[in-house]
């Protein structure tokens, strides 16, 4: 079976700001200490955290949403799950709805825990 993770977070950062965090690969590997490389077209395949994670990107819509097909290099050969973040508008800063769907059952856990420490906790810090 196949889990799906929701979070939601408030963020210090514009929606802009935030956006290019996740698509610009020098800021990306800031963010979580580990080498990016990011496509910043839809259909364009990204690597991040030295390579433990690869996907594609399905829609991106700049300061808006990001939709990737994602896979961690220790699932199944060829298993991928689907991560959404829609970015808006709060106050100055942004508030992060995150969905995260197809994640195998025995990585639920340290899958959203991953989320909070690598990104979510530094995004807070500015």
């Amino acid at each position: 079976m196949a889990k799906a993770i929701h979070q939601e977070v408030d963020l210090p950062s514009s929606p802009d700001e935030v956006y290019e965090t996740f698509m610009d690969e020098t800021k990306h590997a800031a963010l979580t200490h580990g080498d990016a490389q990011i496509s910043r077209d839809a259909g364009g395949a990204f690597s991040q955290h030295d390579g433990q994670i690869v996907g594609r990107n399905l829609e991106l819509v700049p300061g808006k949403r990001i939709v990737q097909a994602w896979r961690f290099e220790q699932w199944p050969a060829g298993l991928f799950s689907v991560v959404k973040f829609e970015l808006t508008d709060n106050n100055g800063g942004t508030r992060v709805v995150m969905d995260h769907s197809g994640v195998p059952d025995e990585f639920e856990q340290g899958v959203a825990n991953g989320w909070q420490a690598r990104y979510w906790d530094p995004l807070k810090q500015g």
